[in-house]
């Protein structure tokens, strides 16, 4: 039997070592070539240095361009089986191409997090205003979801909210979260101890705004309290692509110390203490506190940053949005051991309940091959999906094919 051929088109080249982002992707990659498939990853991006390198793996690379008909043309020779959008920009530039030239091909979109619902909260936040989710934003991103056979939804509560707020029938989307694998007693044994770990610690990508909002409100409104209640802690942040702006918040007398890209997240968080993230608008699950608990780390956060992380367990850590309260319990976690290894205990326990890539790998597997067997049912049942690859969203379509032309 020919193996089924998978073609990923990422927003750009997987950074598992920049962001979560990129770990998830690699994540998908591992998972479909476990089943067997033929991947392609295409990118009209330009790699890094930290690109991942697929050279030791059977994924074959291709890079195409954008607003191009060579894309067409490279579609037509692959004949791929599945096409996975990675999120919703790439759907839109790419997905009415997929659409004409292969329209057999299973339409995936994993939308990463809900990039609407993100920049919702961060507007709010900013303006202190009530959140608005109905934005141009929302209608392009739900608008994708809608014309794609299934859409990979991170966090259970934007599953809630794509059901429950915009009605989006249940059969587009798919929970999955990050694939983890379960922490065993031998892991346990190896972590780092209480007595041999110090310090506190930030990691996150500065490219993402709420990270970079993050570290602000710890340089302004919680370091200051922990600094004051342990003088002999630091407080280290990494993070991959810091500005300068980032850089210049270093401050040694404060102990605030600013170390950028971490060559290694889950060693570098293990040497620490407690992870701090007084995170203030954002959505998805966030991998940082999936890399403490697999490090068993425990965490501060908010609200907002826990959400949809732990479902009904205890948090491995402290959840607390009050800014005052969050410095003053993280200075009181650091010093009682009791409380952190019991906060460890319940990140195991988070990780092996909610995250273990053997209870998600064969549902997701037999979802897909469902959706293969039975295609032009699943469509014929998502009408308003059917309206809009009707009109293939015209505008998108012929500012590409005039770009095209210009370009000729």
């Amino acid at each position: 039997m020919t193996p089924q051929k998978l073609l990923i088109i990422g927003l750009v080249w997987p950074e598992p070592c920049s962001s979560a982002a990129g770990t998830r992707m690699i994540q998908l990659v591992d998972l479909f070539l476990a089943s067997g498939y033929h991947i392609t990853f295409a990118s009209a991006a330009s790699k890094s240095d930290f690109s991942y390198d697929f050279s030791s793996t059977p994924v074959a690379e291709q890079e195409i361009k954008l607003n191009d008909e060579s894309f067409n043309t490279f579609l037509k020779t692959l004949n791929p089986d599945i096409v996975l959008f990675d999120r919703f920009m790439i759907e839109e530039q790419y997905g009415w191409r997929v659409q004409q030239e292969c329209p057999g091909a299973l339409r995936i979109l994993d939308t990463e997090d809900l990039h609407f619902l993100r920049q919702a909260r961060q507007q709010s936040n900013k303006k202190q205003e009530a959140l608005d989710l109905f934005s141009d934003t929302a209608k392009r991103e739900i608008a994708a979801i809608l014309r794609c056979d299934l859409s990979l939804i991170i966090s259970e509560a934007e599953v809630k909210l794509l059901k429950e707020l915009f009605k989006i029938d249940h059969s587009l989307l798919h929970y999955l979260p990050f694939l983890e694998q379960e922490i065993t007693p031998d892991t346990v044994q190896n972590w780092i101890s209480f007595e041999d770990r110090s310090d506190f610690v930030f990691i996150g990508n500065f490219l993402h705004e709420p990270n970079w909002h993050t570290v602000q409100i710890l340089k302004t409104k919680v370091w200051p309290i922990i600094c004051k209640a342990l003088p002999k802690a630091n407080l280290n942040i990494y993070g991959a692509y810091p500005s300068q702006k980032v850089l210049q918040l270093e401050n040694k007398a404060e102990r605030f110390f600013i170390k950028g890209r971490a060559v290694n997240a889950k060693e570098t968080i293990a040497k620490h203490k407690i992870l701090l993230a007084p995170i203030q608008f954002g959505a998805g699950v966030k991998g940082k506190f999936i890399d403490s608990m697999l490090t068993g780390t425990p965490s501060v956060t908010t609200t907002v940053g826990a959400e949809a992380m732990k479902g009904d367990l205890p948090w491995n850590g402290i959840i607390e949005d009050d800014l005052t309260a969050f410095a003053e319990q993280a200075a009181q976690l650091y010093q009682r051991e009791s409380e952190w290894l019991a906060a460890q205990q319940q990140g195991i326990q988070i990780i092996n309940q909610r995250y273990a890539a053997s209870s998600f790998a064969d549902p997701f597997m037999l979802k897909v091959n469902e959706l293969l067997s039975g295609l032009t049912a699943h469509r014929q049942a998502n009408f308003i999906g059917q309206i809009l690859n009707h009109h293939t969203v015209q505008s998108t379509k012929y500012m590409s094919l005039w770009i095209e032309e210009k370009n000729k």
